[in-house]
């Protein structure tokens, strides 16, 4: 799948959106990709994932045995990755404000996990997530996403396959160009701003 059929897919479900908005990270930016919204649809979300899993390269594929991701956003995302490497899919989630793994899901010892998100802008969810998937005793050989839009500076300590990078800009909430500034924020993520 090209970049351009990427965004097509996002036009399409009306999930690229512009105007001033509020990351998870706390950072601003003028354009937002809803990957709940493009996810919603079953066919998409299938296009989509089987595209991510054949970004990854067979050596590593062959060796994934789950797909864990982070809730909110990552859960739809992984459970679709999951199913185009066949594997099982589960989620790590912040009952306490800490990732952990909950609601029966374990990991064996050394097991080889994939973490999947949706949206990578400065890779600190994806850390958390690693960081709890490697406490319930995974092993993370990978991580991917759909769209990357760390212009190319998240570093998740693992091989990184995003689906799409993207350089769209972001700002500190006291850095804003006058054309931003002049727009009311929304915040359409799913987490608290940092």
């Amino acid at each position: 799948m090209t970049d351009d059929e990427v965004l097509d897919e996002f036009r399409a479900a009306q999930a690229l959106l512009e105007g001033h908005f509020i990351l998870s990270s706390g950072l601003r930016s003028p354009r937002y990709l809803q990957c709940a919204r493009v996810l919603m649809n079953p066919a998409r979300a299938g296009r989509l994932a089987a595209a991510v899993a054949a970004r990854i390269p067979d050596d590593l594929r062959a060796r994934i045995t789950a797909v864990v991701s982070p809730a909110m956003g990552g859960v739809i995302a992984g459970q679709e990755v999951a199913r185009a490497l066949n594997v099982d899919a589960m989620f790590v989630e912040r009952p306490t404000g800490t990732f952990e793994l909950r609601r029966g899901f374990r990991l064996e010892p050394g097991q080889q996990v994939l973490m999947m998100e949706d949206v990578v802008t400065t890779g600190l969810s994806s850390r958390e997530a690693i960081k709890a998937i490697e406490e319930a005793g995974g092993e993370v050989i990978a991580a991917a996403s759909l769209v990357d839009r760390s212009n190319g500076t998240a570093d998740l300590g693992v091989p990184f396959f995003p689906l799409i990078r993207l350089d769209v800009p972001s700002y500190e909430a006291d850095s804003l160009p006058p054309e931003l500034a002049a727009i009311p924020a929304i915040k359409p993520g799913s987490r608290a701003a940092a």
